[in-house]
């Protein structure tokens, strides 16, 4: 029997310590150490009662893996086109955003397809689960539903191959387990949810999907900051991690992959929250920009990508006399230092002074853009709320900008203008290009190579 030892481990960055402590220095949690029992790893392993692997070469012909598909087209372009067989993702996202109702629509939409599906829940029960089936109109669909934290008998039921959809026993395809702060190995001291305890329940789970070819997809909590509950190596364990983003207060939520061995990432699915659960937005251009207000100045459209997706959001700014020492700087949707930055090669290049004044930030619908593609909307936004005009209400506008003022070139430049024309908008404020195919031949393009001909753009008169 091996050995067992004691260790304090940090629950909220999984870093070990000697002995308690009130604080844990290597994320500055305060009482978040937790005193576990683990076993203690021998020095050496050695070679004796090793058995041989064997090695292939790269040139081999790899294994034909088809796609698990949902019928759900948002959720299966986040994945890459479809589930792979044997693979292990993580889906996370804050309390209440809906992880558990698109999950279970995903689940629903399997079993229906002819998939044999399992759904275990080890935070509700089996009716509880029963009643939100019955409220989005999926009660009828052939999912196996279980009620299990037990990691020993969710094991036992997977390899035993319990599933009786077509009358005899068969192993399930896709196994859905929400979540993984609730399950537990009895092998180990600690509470469900620590992180030895995560750690131990991902590996047996993701073990058990390698061997028998299923799609397991496990429901992860995230911390006050947004990040996934538990240790680090949960996502490095994993092939594909999905964020489940928006406000709850909000109707539209965005799926986006971060982390996909088997597909794009950076990629998102637009979902919509309606009174029968979550619903597909085929176009989210158009649902983004659908309240959108033409002679409102601080205002201005990104053409924006995400994934293989072009988008295209609106982009508002305020900038609002101050009466504090040390302005406001508010942004909802982009990067608050990103924003600094803009301010700064405005005040510095262009003589545009935001020293006195708030400055308020927001991407509307609820998306959250990391392109630096979206520099010179910020500025065009900024530009028309200083000088209280509204800019051209039928110009998109994209391009990174430098500290020295110059407007660089970003990538997919003619899948953006063709969003763009798609959409009806007719002119376009874009980056100096070398190569340019034939997407911005129903848009009058003007390039731009510096931003003080911004400044002129939105301040003459239209």
């Amino acid at each position: 029997m091996a050995k067992t030892d004691t260790q304090y481990t940090c629950q909220e960055c999984g870093g070990v310590h000697g002995k308690w402590a009130g604080r844990c220095e290597a994320c500055g949690a305060w009482n978040s150490i937790v005193e576990e029992t683990t076993a203690r790893v021998p020095k050496s392993v050695g070679k004796r009662g090793g058995a041989k692997i064997d090695f292939v070469s790269l040139d081999g012909a790899p294994a034909d893996l088809v796609r698990r598909l949902s019928g759900i087209e948002e959720f299966d372009r986040v994945c890459g086109g479809g589930m792979v067989p044997g693979s292990a993702l993580l889906v996370a996202g804050d309390p209440g955003i809906g992880k558990s109702t698109i999950l279970l629509q995903v689940a629903a939409a399997l079993a229906r397809s002819g998939q044999i599906c399992a759904y275990i829940s080890g935070e509700e029960a089996v009716d509880q689960v029963r009643l939100r089936a019955q409220r989005l109109g999926l009660a009828d669909a052939p999912v196996e539903l279980a009620a299990a934290t037990n990691i020993r008998n969710i094991l036992a039921s997977l390899d035993r191959a319990t599933s009786k959809n077509n009358g005899a026993e068969a192993p399930p395809q896709v196994v859905i387990v929400d979540s993984i702060q609730t399950m537990y190995v009895d092998l180990l001291d600690s509470a469900p949810g620590t992180v030895s305890q995560v750690r131990a329940c991902a590996q047996e789970l993701i073990r058990v999907a390698k061997r028998r070819g299923i799609t397991m997809i496990i429901v992860g909590h995230v911390t006050k900051e947004g990040s996934i509950a538990g240790p680090k190596v949960l996502e490095h364990m994993v092939d594909t991690v999905l964020y489940f983003e928006g406000e709850r207060s909000h109707q539209f939520r965005i799926l986006r992959a971060v982390k996909n061995r088997y597909g794009p990432t950076d990629e998102i699915g637009v979902f919509e929250m309606t009174g029968g659960g979550l619903a597909e937005v085929a176009n989210p251009s158009a649902l983004f920009l659908a309240d959108r207000h033409e002679d409102v100045s601080g205002a201005a459209v990104f053409a924006g990508i995400e994934g293989t997706r072009p988008v295209l959001v609106e982009i508002q700014a305020l900038v609002a006399p101050s009466s504090l020492g040390t302005p406001r700087r508010s942004t909802v949707g982009w990067d608050s230092a990103r924003l600094a930055m803009i301010l700064a090669v405005l005040e510095t290049r262009c003589g545009v002074a935001f020293a006195d004044r708030d400055v308020y930030l927001n991407v509307a619908g609820g998306l959250r853009i990391n392109e630096p593609a979206a520099d010179l909307a910020v500025a065009a936004a900024l530009i028309s709320a200083y000088a209280d005009r509204p800019g051209p209400s039928d110009m998109v506008v994209f391009g990174e900008v430098g500290l020295s003022g110059e407007i660089r070139a970003v990538t997919q430049t003619d899948l953006r203008l063709k969003e763009a024309a798609k959409l009806g908008f007719s002119r376009a404020l874009t980056p100096k290009s070398r190569h340019r195919g034939d997407g911005h031949e129903r848009l009058k393009a003007r390039e731009i190579g510096h931003i003080s001909e911004l400044v002129g753009e939105f301040t003459e008169n239209q």
